[in-house]
């Protein structure tokens, strides 16, 4: 078997440890610790996470769309392939190194997406531009950390939670869509969208190509008439205003 090389290390801006990049002939991984965040071999779900987004984007001109985490670019990819010429793709990374890496030893699986005419690259939180984007999205998609129960980052938590949703819901458009991928389902979190203001739709996809593990997808819609949403529950967020 071919062995893993270790090609570079990145550090997580406020995270608890490192990413490591390795490669095995035409494969890429890239870990944080031991764990494996994601793999070149078994990228569909991400490929799903864009899809599902852009079907229900269909026939709406001038779309934007709002994509957060890098990660490999496969969710990227296909939203691009998905979207029309008219449409705007943000896409927000937080760790420099991500995107060398896509530039330089991933070159092949970025495709050039990151040179479209349509994509603009900010090296930010996408928290950040969750906030300042009131009104200004049709669609956010999240693959961030890993999903709801996040692994490399405290701060990514944050757009988990229901003050994290609620920007969320007023970063979008009526009818605008925020789609978020995890590694495993989470009732507890479904409910926490729905007290949001979402309509939830929960969606399965296989890891790599109609086979390996199980991921989760929530498309949530913000509805054309959104209701107050419900006060928050459980913990407040620290060193915030009620």
């Amino acid at each position: 078997m071919i062995p893993w090389v270790h090609l570079d290390t990145a550090t997580v801006p406020g995270g608890v440890g490192e990413l490591r990049l390795m490669q095995r002939g035409s494969e890429f991984a890239i870990m944080a610790g031991a764990t494996p965040l994601m793999n070149s071999r078994m990228s569909s779900s991400e490929i799903v996470l864009a899809e599902v987004a852009c079907e229900r984007l269909r026939g709406r001109r001038n779309a934007r769309m709002l994509i957060g985490g890098y990660g490999m670019g496969f969710t990227l990819r296909a939203a691009l392939a998905g979207l029309g010429a008219d449409a705007q793709v943000v896409v927000a990374e937080l760790v420099p190194e991500v995107l060398k890496w896509a530039r330089g030893p991933m070159a092949e699986l970025t495709a050039g997406g990151l040179s479209d005419p349509r994509v603009t690259v900010y090296e930010v939180d996408v928290g950040s531009l969750i906030v300042s984007g009131r009104g200004g999205f049709d669609a956010i998609l999240l693959d961030v950390d890993n999903g709801p129960d996040g692994l490399s980052r405290a701060e990514n938590d944050k757009l988990y939670d229901f003050r994290g949703l609620q920007d969320a819901r007023k970063a979008l458009r009526p009818q605008g869509l925020l789609a978020i991928w995890s590694a495993a389902p989470d009732k507890e979190f479904v409910s926490r969208l729905e007290q949001a203001g979402f309509n939830v739709e929960e969606i399965t996809a296989r890891a790599n190509k109609g086979r390996g593990v199980r991921h989760t997808i929530w498309v949530a819609t913000r509805p054309a008439d959104t209701k107050k949403p419900k006060p928050a529950w459980g913990p407040k967020r620290s060193g915030l205003a009620p």
